[in-house]
C-alpha cells in the first residue's frame, strides 16, 4: 500500500463534494496539489489529507462537513470531511456503523445529507 499517494478519483471527488457542503469552498483551490496516506482503519477507507507545504505536527481542528450513504451490504455509513487547526484539510474520516470494511465508495451524487 502506497504510503502517501495521489487521491483516487472517488476520493477526490468526494472531498470536493463535501467542501461543496461546508463554509469553506475556498479549500476547492488545493484538490489538484494534496495528497493522501491511508489511515489504518480496518479498511473503512478513512485518510489523512496533505499538501507537501502542510507542517508535519498539525493536529486536528474540526470537522467541516459530513455525508451519508448505504454500503453495498446494506449497512450504514457516514463520512465526515475534517481540517486541521490551521483550517487546512486534515483527514476524509469514514466509518462503517458496524466497523467492517466498506465494500464501495459510491459516486457523489449517491450520497446523502441527512441520516436516515
Amino acid at each position: 500500500m502506497e504510503l502517501n499517494r495521489t487521491p483516487t478519483k472517488t476520493e477526490k471527488n468526494l472531498i470536493g463534494f463535501l467542501i461543496k457542503q461546508s463554509s469553506k469552498e475556498s479549500l476547492l483551490d488545493c484538490l489538484d496539489t494534496i495528497l493522501v496516506c491511508p489511515m489504518n482503519d480496518g479498511g473503512m477507507g478513512s485518510i489523512l489529507i496533505f499538501n507537501k507545504d502542510d507542517e508535519p505536527d498539525r493536529v486536528f481542528g474540526e470537522q467541516i462537513s459530513e455525508c451519508y450513504f448505504v454500503d453495498e451490504d446494506g449497512v450504514d455509513v457516514v463520512v465526515s470531511l475534517n481540517v486541521d487547526n490551521k483550517g487546512n484539510l486534515f483527514e476524509l474520516d469514514i466509518w462503517k456503523i458496524n466497523f467492517s470494511p466498506v465494500i464501495n465508495l459510491p459516486d457523489f451524487g449517491n450520497f446523502s445529507l441527512e441520516w436516515k
